[in-house]
């Protein structure tokens, strides 16, 4: 069900010191914004729990969120402020990420996160979805050299498809279980989001990727 509008968010962001209002003047210079020894890119970070929880329990790391919905962004954002949470090394996209390639520069990002991310079920769709080949391509050039996509979702439709969409792009698999949080995993955050999921009995899928490096000899998953 689509999140009516919140009437306050658009203001909200416009006045929050965290939110990037010209993300692609930034190209090539997260690293010192967000001053940190890695920089993590959450795309599609809805109401931002894994955003704001993860930099807490990583502050020597730089966390850049990115969400295009204004209403679930400023509820991220209000999020980060309640949570006091350091601006120092955190920054906020609103916007598509359609234009990763036009805000950062090549070999910028360390990590990607895509956590739950839209499904988009009919086939028609799919070419919207974040593990899309027009995404893959992005994501190589953002990516730095050993750089990785870490990936959660209740959807297996969109899994599979996922993990074929990466093998096609001769990414290697590193991680990968179907039933993820069968086991603790307490270097990652559990959001409210997730926690409902697990409360119903639902697997969480995740996988691993390391973006593909020419002449690599490192040896994943599959090759």
């Amino acid at each position: 069900m689509r999140m009516r509008k919140l009437p306050w968010a658009e203001d909200y962001l416009s006045e929050s010191q965290v939110v990037v209002k010209a993300p692609a003047e930034q190209k090539g210079n997260w690293r010192t914004l967000v001053n940190g020894e890695k920089i993590h890119l959450e795309i599609g970070c809805g109401k931002g729990d894994y955003w704001n929880l993860m930099a807490k329990q990583y502050p020597q790391d730089g966390w850049i969120a990115i969400e295009k919905n204004v209403s679930v962004s400023g509820i991220a954002v209000r999020k980060f402020d309640h949570l006091e949470n350091d601006i120092t090394h955190m920054r906020f996209i609103w916007g598509d990420a359609q234009e990763l390639t036009q805000w950062f520069a090549d070999g910028e990002i360390d990590v990607i996160h895509l956590n739950f991310s839209d499904p988009w079920p009919k086939k028609r769709a799919h070419k919207k979805r974040l593990s899309s080949p027009s995404f893959l391509a992005q994501y190589e050039q953002i990516l730095a050299k050993n750089g990785e996509v870490q990936m959660k979702t209740d959807n297996s439709s969109l899994f599979e498809f996922s993990v074929l969409q990466f093998q096609e792009a001769g990414w290697k698999l590193i991680d990968f279980s179907v039933d993820y949080r069968r086991e603790n995993h307490e270097e990652d955050v559990i959001t409210e989001y997730e926690k409902r999921f697990l409360n119903a009995g639902q697997p969480i899928y995740r996988a691993v990727w390391k973006k593909y490096e020419e002449g690599s000899h490192d040896e994943g998953i599959y090759e």
